[in-house]
């Protein structure tokens, strides 16, 4: 019962005031090895996310988006939903033109398969309650690259790793 009041309460803390940070524990989806855990930070004009994620191809490439769920319990991750898109926009890439505001850029892993994420979301919040806040949505990591084109979530492949982004502890 404590630990459902101090969740509550922290819960609430969060709306009336936007939090400042977040982490996302990414666990493996679709029989995968992606794991890592990525900190997310409020910052002028969005977030910011960093951390280390491996398990992913040796020199690969692989997309990474927030999703509209934070729900990774279908084995397959596919009950963190489609990608966040509150604005009704295209799937497309980030910084360069219309797209969903939990399109991201590619991760690049190194040849141990990890991949150092460090990544600036505009246009999103965290903990503000608002339809652009992040918190409480998962982060999902696919097996391949993003195109950037293909509508609507960019043929990127299965998602091998999701986690929700939860209020930092």
């Amino acid at each position: 019962m404590t630990a459902i009041r101090i969740l509550s309460l922290t819960v609430l803390c969060c709306a009336l005031a936007a939090c400042t940070s977040a982490t996302a524990n990414i666990g493996p989806a679709s029989a995968s090895l992606v794991s890592g855990s990525l900190a997310i930070t409020a910052i002028d004009g969005g977030v910011r996310i960093e951390g280390d994620l491996g398990g992913l191809s040796p020199n690969g490439a692989n997309a990474i988006h927030v999703h509209e769920r934070g729900d990774c319990s279908a084995a397959d991750a596919s009950s963190a939903g489609g990608h966040f898109n509150p604005g009704g926009m295209p799937h497309g890439q980030a910084g360069a033109g219309p797209h969903h505001l939990g399109d991201m850029n590619n991760l690049r892993a190194n040849a141990e398969g990890v991949a150092h994420v460090d990544i600036r979301l505009p246009g999103v919040t965290l903990g503000s309650g608002a339809a652009n806040d992040v918190l409480g949505r998962a982060i999902v990591v696919h097996a391949n690259a993003d195109d950037y084109r293909s509508q609507p979530a960019g043929n990127a492949g299965a998602r091998v790793g999701c986690g929700v982004i939860d209020v930092a502890r």
